[in-house]
């Protein structure tokens, strides 16, 4: 896909070299390419709650969506085993990355208590390693929630695999009048909202000299949500982001909401 910056200038926040934000307390003033706008307003909260189609939805800075009153926790791109993957072809990944994973999805799934887990497609990056039976110790351990997967293009392990550990497969679900996917659909029925993954989104932040960082955020517009990707060790896909949109970043741990219709009085 083409990558079309939505731009964002922080003039009252600081970035240092390294892409990291240093003052959590700074106020903002922000400028989309399609207008601008100025507002001050506390920058970093720990998480969002959000009505999304009549239904209450907590974003969380781990990346997930948790549906509070249906108790559903919801995750996308994962790509367990990808490091592993890596590393067979002879590439130098780091192993943290696997155990980054693991350790959020299991305090994700011990705060938010949640019956049913929906990974939103790419849960395995690609062919059975060994990093699949880890996250089957997880699924086996939370033996009171269910697990389901939307399929995505890397989900490719055989059904057999899925069974074993209690993944049912399915290509798409619905949440009411929002429909689950893993890829964006072409098009979407009136009254509907599209959750998908698959894109990795992220918008791309300006500092007040020339520093620049990509971050991964969640994206709402008004026929399709995307989810950003959970896993560490995965990259992001700058979006297009239009007036309407509602958009929230994530970053050191928190989430802000960068989108313009949160300015308006």
């Amino acid at each position: 896909m083409a990558h079309c910056y939505a731009n964002v200038n922080i003039f009252n926040l600081q970035i240092a070299q390294q892409g990291r934000f240093l003052n959590t307390n700074s106020t903002v003033s922000l400028c989309f390419q399609h207008g601008y706008w100025s507002r001050k307003y506390p920058l970093f909260l720990p998480e969002m709650e959000i009505n999304l189609k009549g239904h209450r939805v907590r974003l969380l800075p781990q990346k997930a969506l948790h549906f509070t009153e249906e108790s559903i926790l919801l995750l996308s791109d994962l790509h367990v085993g990808k490091v592993n993957h890596f590393r067979r072809a002879g590439i130098p990944v780091p192993l943290k990355a696997n155990d980054r994973n693991t350790e959020t999805l299991i305090d994700l799934l011990s705060s938010t208590k949640p019956q049913r887990v929906i990974f939103l497609g790419d849960l395995f990056h690609s062919h059975y390693n060994d990093e699949w039976e880890v996250i089957g110790q997880v699924i086996k351990h939370f033996r009171s929630v269910s697990f389901e997967l939307v399929q995505g293009n890397h989900d490719i392990m055989s059904h057999h695999q899925y069974e074993r550990h209690r993944v049912t497969v399915v290509d798409q679900l619905r949440i009411g009048s929002i429909v689950l996917t893993h890829e964006p659909l072409k098009e979407v029925e009136e009254g509907v909202l599209n959750l998908a993954g698959h894109i990795h989104p992220g918008v791309r932040l300006y500092g007040r000299g020339r520093q620049a960082v990509t971050l991964p955020c969640f994206y709402f517009g008004s026929k399709l949500a995307l989810m950003p990707a959970f896993g560490a060790f995965t990259g992001l896909a700058a979006i297009k982001v239009k007036k309407e949109d509602q958009v929230f970043v994530i970053v050191e741990g928190k989430i802000v909401n960068v989108s313009e219709r949160n300015d308006k009085e």
